[in-house]
């Protein structure tokens, strides 16, 4: 698959970002926790530059537990602060809270030095399409104030939304970058719904993800479809027919695919995460 996706409002909103990044205090930039490295915008390192940013790890209960703690580790490495989190749940914002007053403390102490009197916290959420941006504000919020949906591209313009006296929030767009140079970024984007399917081939996403299933999470997708190892061991067009036979969907591929996508981003195929962290954990 060779996907390449960069709506025209995406051009502007990165465009806003650049110019509103001086009125906030800190970066909420969020991540998928699938895939921590390919749903992160090689363009906003450039445009935060040394702004104190969280990177949220969203959707951790669909990720390899395993491997999310070990972006957690990488990420701190690399000197950025990182908080697993369950949006759709309310998991993980204690800690994010926390996080975000950790970093900032340094600069409230200076200004209440100065006489300044303390004010709310001024944060950008940030990210790539799909990723729980508006989740995330609505769970803050406790109400659904910011339009939420589970595609890509719900959010359409910034908004400055005030949480409680401790947090005000400007919501973004997400943004995409206008070229994958590596292929692989694409299909990961594609199978964790980051891309919009209407300009997918669906039949492709499922094959992909049937490889990516079969070969690095065999029992929990052979136990989800009810396949034998002597099975799991065919190719992923046979793999694809024999799952839409076994569903009940007979020669309709088409809707066979949109299943098993659907059944692998929700999590019902089981945990995974695409991308793999370069560090090793401590033994325990």
């Amino acid at each position: 698959m060779n996907i390449q996706w960069f709506p025209g409002h995406m051009a502007k909103a990165r465009r806003q970002v650049t110019e509103k990044i001086k009125l906030v205090d800190i970066i909420f930039e969020l991540v998928d926790a699938r895939i921590p490295l390919s749903s992160r915008n090689p363009i906003l390192d450039e445009i935060i530059g040394e702004k104190p940013r969280v990177i949220i790890l969203n959707k951790s209960d669909l990720a390899d537990p395993i491997q999310t703690k070990k972006w957690v580790a990488y990420f701190n490495e690399q000197g950025i602060a990182a908080v697993p989190i369950v949006a759709q749940e309310g998991k993980g914002m204690k800690q994010l809270m926390e996080k975000a007053k950790e970093l900032l403390q340094p600069k409230f102490d200076r200004r209440a030095a100065k006489g300044i009197k303390p004010r709310a916290i001024r944060a950008m959420s940030i990210g790539i399409p799909n990723v729980g941006k508006s989740t995330l504000i609505n769970r803050f919020i406790k109400k659904n104030v910011a339009i939420t949906g589970n595609k890509p591209g719900v959010t359409k313009a910034q908004q400055w939304l005030k949480l409680g006296k401790e947090l005000e929030l400007l919501d973004t767009p997400g943004i995409l970058w206008p070229k994958f140079e590596d292929p692989a970024v694409g299909e990961k984007l594609a199978l964790t719904g980051a891309i919009k399917d209407t300009i997918l081939q669906m039949d492709e996403v499922a094959m992909y993800g049937i490889g990516i299933m079969k070969t690095y999470y065999p029992e929990t997708f052979a136990k989800r479809f009810l396949l034998t190892k002597e099975e799991l061991e065919l190719g992923t067009p046979e793999l694809l027919m024999l799952i839409s036979e076994r569903r009940g969907f007979r020669e309709d591929y088409s809707r066979a695919a949109e299943m098993l996508i659907y059944e692998i981003r929700s999590g019902k195929a089981g945990r995974f995460t695409l991308d793999i962290a370069p560090v090793s954990l401590p033994k325990e």
